[in-house]
């Protein structure tokens, strides 16, 4: 899905950089508050998912090198928006695969550097919003359970990747450079995109899945479907649905909050898959043209495709250039990959976390913040 400069004219490319452009400004403010507002809640909650964010940029980008073949000698693989938006919240969700494609254009060549705004429209705000919003909607009708989530995130992932081919076959309609019937641009690139929609999907729903078996809290669509962690400290206590009792003393001790809990576990463990991922496991993925590709060649809408600015990159095609052996090289570029997106990924959220804290800081205390002059 991919779209490689020179498979939309300049307009329609200007166009959708604006758009992209734009939404990414609105994802950075609405990142702010699901940055914020995850996890415990206000700066610890921040600060416990703005490494996850950066993580989950990174593990897409991994999960993305893994094309999976399917029917007719095409490949396909995650597109990211339904899992990204899902397990950290759709606008922070948005600023992952923008991340993602991002570091792809610029270090890969994957992906047209003039066709950034027409990827990010069509890769990660479409796929974003079409699919936390079904997910919504599902997971209100569905039984309040968790594998309710795990559902709903696989149908929302399913329908997430047709509705980018859609997307991307309106812009091919009003700027597509080669002249081809847009039914039959419409017609090959849904009905291919509908079959890796199901891989993406299985990818998902196993992703939320594990997460959600470990660390439910950590998920944001998760929200509301678990209940806190009730601390006792007898077999006496009193039951929840027994009379409270009579209030202790002003004067006597508060009861201990309920003690947060580590991400460095889920973090480390996030990593070291997308690391396996993406220097290991990618070297079995199938060379089969993806969805794209394998529409644009057999109906000519590559016939005035550009070479990428990129092109000689060190990291060019997922390789690391002069490194010989195909297995150490991609190897080392997934490798690389993900520790940039890593890097560029959290470094963004850590920024979004820090702002939203200074402008909590600047905030006038209350009454019953302030100190009191009689102490």
């Amino acid at each position: 899905m991919h779209v490689p400069d020179g498979f939309i004219n300049a307009p329609v490319s200007v166009a959708t950089g604006a758009v992209a452009a734009v939404a990414v400004a609105a994802s950075l403010r609405g990142a702010r508050r699901e940055l914020a507002g995850a996890g415990a809640g206000g700066v610890a909650g921040a600060e416990r998912t703005a490494p996850l964010a950066g993580l989950v940029a990174a593990f897409i980008f991994a999960v993305q090198m893994l094309n999976f073949p399917v029917a007719a000698g095409t490949s396909g693989h995650l597109l990211g928006g339904a899992l990204a938006a899902i397990l950290v919240g759709p606008y922070t969700g948005v600023l992952c695969v923008s991340v993602v494609l991002l570091m792809q254009g610029v270090l890969f060549a994957d992906g047209g550097l003039t066709a950034l705004g027409v990827n990010i429209t069509d890769m990660a705000i479409v796929t974003t919003v079409v699919a936390y919003a079904l997910f919504r909607g599902l997971v209100k009708v569905l039984p309040r359970r968790r594998r309710s989530v795990t559902v709903a995130s696989f149908v929302a992932a399913l329908v997430s990747v047709p509705a980018a081919a859609v997307a991307f076959t309106g812009l091919y309609a009003l700027g597509g450079t080669a002249d081809v019937p847009i039914g039959k641009v419409f017609t090959a690139m849904v009905g291919v995109h509908v079959l890796i929609g199901i891989g993406e999907a299985t990818i998902t729903a196993l992703t939320v899945g594990a997460v959600i078996a470990v660390r439910p809290d950590l998920v944001y669509g998760a929200r509301g479907l678990t209940k806190p962690l009730e601390l006792r400290t007898s077999p006496l206590a009193t039951p929840a649905d027994e009379p409270a009792p009579a209030a202790t003393p002003a004067s006597a001790a508060p009861a201990p909050a309920a003690p947060r809990r580590s991400v460095r576990r889920v973090w480390l463990a996030g990593v070291a898959a997308a690391l396996v991922c993406a220097g290991g496991v990618s070297y079995y993925a199938s060379a089969s043209p993806d969805g794209l590709e394998k529409v644009a060649h057999d109906h000519g809408i590559d016939a005035k495709a550009e070479d990428h600015a990129a092109k000689d990159s060190p990291l060019a095609d997922y390789s690391v250039k002069d490194i010989t052996d195909p297995r150490l090289s991609g190897g080392l570029a997934g490798v690389i990959g993900v520790g940039a997106t890593l890097a560029v990924g959290t470094g963004v959220f850590v920024v979004l976390r820090r702002r939203r804290n200074t402008g909590a800081d600047e905030q006038p205390a209350t009454g019953a913040e302030r100190p009191s002059e009689n102490v």
